[in-house]
């Protein structure tokens, strides 16, 4: 391993440490927190496992992509916080000994612990760039009042289509006995949503994307199935509302407002009495499969017996196939990403190493990357000329 590989996990070794030395202490942890704590160690454990591996053959041409040249060399340190993933894989990695055959007089200082905790780096000027999902409600609002104005957001990757933790994507699953093909984001709204006064757009809240409870929809009937189906009532499965799955799922499909079906079934990790970690999506999956009327959200991990997945449609076009070509060409709805997050101050520039190195991601050269990991998905050139602008 290089001492540069050893440096990018050190943060995850650090956090295992500490989790083993919480079990340990004095004085003696509730049942609750020893669960709780042996749940991340085994999380950390099956991630580390997972990024050793490419898990996609490089796939997607790149070549509309532009190349990175540098706009002038620079040099100094670049402080990056945030998602452990880039870390826990070799992507981390391939970025820095990629960008240093470019600015080799730029030096990237690592500290990837997770998401979780990232805009606190950025809220008290740790880190120049934050790697990371979507801020919380809160997480936003105290960058907010803290900076005077919002992160700038870049676009970096598109998260995969079936590895676990690396931002997989969502689908909409249903039992196998079910007939229906397909549902648009609104028919999903009325699904797993509820009447609500309105939605948010960051901290803003919007009464506009308010809605009645005419537009629920509890019955397949509803959804256009006849015969058997047209009385039986939808039972919707997912993640808990606390996790931020949960919370990317009501961004995206609910208006960001958190009015959700009052009937749904959410679910949580926990550990088993046979000291196995039971994941969320594996408890979602498997009571699809036992509920002809079912429907949930969930992580793609693969397919699973007398489950179903759906195509989905945004409304304005036709549904679209679950696939990884489609999840990458951005043509399926519910497709995910992670973000690069900096500071640019009003009336002040971006920090030139930090558009550097961004528009070193942005190109062929640092997408290229992302597909040597064989975790996350390469951006494509309409989505990377969006992020370019970004930087002007």
């Amino acid at each position: 391993m290089s001492s540069l590989s050893f440096s990018l996990r050190v943060a995850g070794i650090a956090a295992l440490l500490g989790t083993f030395a919480s079990l340990l202490a004095e004085p003696a942890q509730t049942a609750d927190q020893v669960n709780a704590l042996k749940a991340q160690a085994e999380h950390f454990r099956i991630v580390r496992e997972r990024g050793e591996k490419a898990y996609y053959e490089p796939r997607f041409d790149l070549s509309a992509l532009p190349h990175y040249q540098p706009s002038k060399l620079l040099s100094g340190w670049l402080k990056v916080h945030g998602n452990n993933y880039i870390a826990d894989g070799l992507l981390g990695e391939f970025w820095q000994k990629a960008f240093a055959k470019f600015q080799p007089g730029v030096r990237i200082s690592y500290y990837l612990p997770t998401s979780a905790g990232s805009f606190g780096a950025l809220n008290y000027n740790q880190a120049d760039l934050i790697f990371s999902h979507r801020p919380g409600f809160y997480d936003l609002l105290a960058y907010e009042r803290m900076k005077g104005c919002d992160p700038v957001e870049v676009t970096a990757v598109t998260g995969s289509y079936d590895v676990g933790g690396w931002e997989n994507s969502f689908t909409i699953l249903v039992n196998g006995d079910n007939p229906i093909k397909g549902l648009t984001l609104e028919q999903l709204d009325g699904i797993f949503g509820a009447e609500r006064d309105g939605g948010w757009v960051g901290t803003n809240w919007r009464p506009d994307l308010a809605r009645g409870p005419e537009k629920n929809i509890r019955t397949w009937g509803q959804l256009g199935l006849t015969g058997e189906w047209a009385d039986k009532p939808i039972h919707v499965y997912g993640f808990s509302i606390r996790y931020n799955t949960a919370t990317a799922f009501c961004d995206l499909v609910l208006k960001s407002s958190d009015k959700w079906n009052e009937k749904i079934h959410a679910y949580g990790n926990y550990m088993a009495p046979d000291g196995k970690r039971y994941v969320e999506a594996d408890q979602i999956t498997e009571a699809i499969g036992k509920d002809k009327y079912a429907i949930g959200f969930n992580r793609y991990r693969g397919e699973r017996p007398n489950v179903r997945r759906i195509s989905v449609g945004d409304g304005k076009g036709p549904l679209v196939e679950h696939t990884i070509d489609n999840i990458q060409n951005g043509s399926y709805p519910l497709l995910t990403q992670v973000y690069f997050y900096t500071t640019v101050l009003p009336g002040e520039k971006m920090n030139p190493m930090v558009k550097e190195f961004l528009r070193f991601i942005l190109s062929q050269e640092g997408q290229a990357e992302v597909q040597r990991d064989g975790k996350y998905l390469p951006l494509t050139a309409e989505m990377v000329r969006e992020q370019l602008k970004k930087l002007e």
